[in-house]
């Protein structure tokens, strides 16, 4: 191989450019072949007692696996099965009631051909998808979900590209129709993604942070001295103001106290309740963390106070949420 001179960056974005066009067009057509086998392909998989087995050979293995990880984020038991590797004694991985999508571009491969009429004799339903209807596998499967491409996006039309794209594409539509068609929820999707900030915007609620915060509080008659030590020691920027009755009466933040000073004001004649913020943003203790990030965000502070049936409960503040890596 040999640079062909078209290294210049004006020709490099123009072929760049040229592939996207082109499997976005290929995506574009594909919504045509969205038919009634795709709908019962989707309904067998749904009334289905055992797993998905998805199985292809070269870049459409690669994509089967992908395949394969969103249907399981998504409440859909699947497995990968590389099809080379199936009649070399992976093929035991098919068990009784599994189903079994089989991805193929050509449909004729000779992996294909040799594995296919193997899950035949199992007894397995098979679903192709395949961009040839007349193709082996095609006809050989009992439903067959169609994903034509008239060129790939190589210039060479060799390379997979826009075959590729298509059948990740139909993928996605295949994991989402079932997820759909089973009511799978923002909670379900919490309980499969636990880990990293997706998982913890999902499950991570305000009672997850606040035990572990001291309560800062002061009464409303409480001197602005022991009010600055109160958000001192406690070291969340801010501490909740009570009233006679027990009652959240308002907050004291460190902006507070910077304004207070700014008024150049004789603090030993104030009162805790004479320079609070009355009203203060409050959130549930149950609320989502990414809940209270939002509130926070919106009114431009860093804290919340927390209620807990009605009742001032503790503080958490942003940096809590940060820290967890929520957001």
């Amino acid at each position: 191989m040999h640079v062909t001179g078209k290294n210049d960056p004006e020709d490099i974005k123009k072929t760049a450019r040229q592939v996207i066009t082109d499997e976005a067009m290929a995506v574009s057509l594909l919504a045509g072949y969205i038919d009634d086998e795709f709908a019962r392909a989707v309904n067998l998989i749904l009334n289905s007692s055992g797993r998905l087995v998805v199985t292809g050979i070269g870049k459409s293995a690669i994509i089967g696996a992908k395949i394969v990880a969103t249907l399981n984020s998504t409440g859909t038991p699947s497995i990968f099965m590389h099809a080379a590797d199936a009649i070399h004694g992976d093929l035991g991985i098919i068990q009784e009631d599994d189903i079994v999508l089989c991805i193929s571009k050509s449909g004729s491969s000779p992996e294909i051909k040799l594995l296919v009429p193997l899950i035949g004799n199992l007894g397995n339903k098979i679903i192709a998808m395949v961009a040839n209807r007349e193709s082996f596998l095609a006809q050989k499967a009992d439903l067959s979900i169609i994903t034509p491409v008239e060129k790939e996006a190589c210039p060479n039309n060799l390379a997979p590209t826009s075959s590729t794209t298509v059948q990740l594409v139909t993928g996605d539509a295949l994991a989402v129709c079932l997820l759909e068609c089973r009511g799978f929820s923002e909670k379900d999707y919490a309980r499969f993604h636990p880990g990293g900030a997706l998982g913890k915007k999902l499950y991570m609620r305000v009672s997850d942070f606040f035990l572990e915060n001291k309560l800062p509080r002061v009464s409303i008659n409480d001197s602005i001295s022991r009010s600055i030590v109160e958000i001192s020691s406690k070291r969340l920027g801010a501490t909740a103001v009570i009233d006679e009755r027990g009652n959240l009466a308002g907050i004291i933040t460190d902006g507070d106290l910077r304004r207070m000073l700014e008024k150049n004001r004789d603090i030993n004649s104030l009162k805790a309740g004479d320079i609070m913020t009355k009203n203060p943003k409050t959130i549930d203790y149950s609320s989502l963390a990414i809940e209270a990030f939002d509130r926070m965000k919106k009114n431009n502070i860093t804290q919340l106070l927390i209620l807990r049936d009605g009742v001032y409960a503790g503080i958490i503040h942003l940096h809590d949420i940060l820290k967890e890596g929520v957001v």
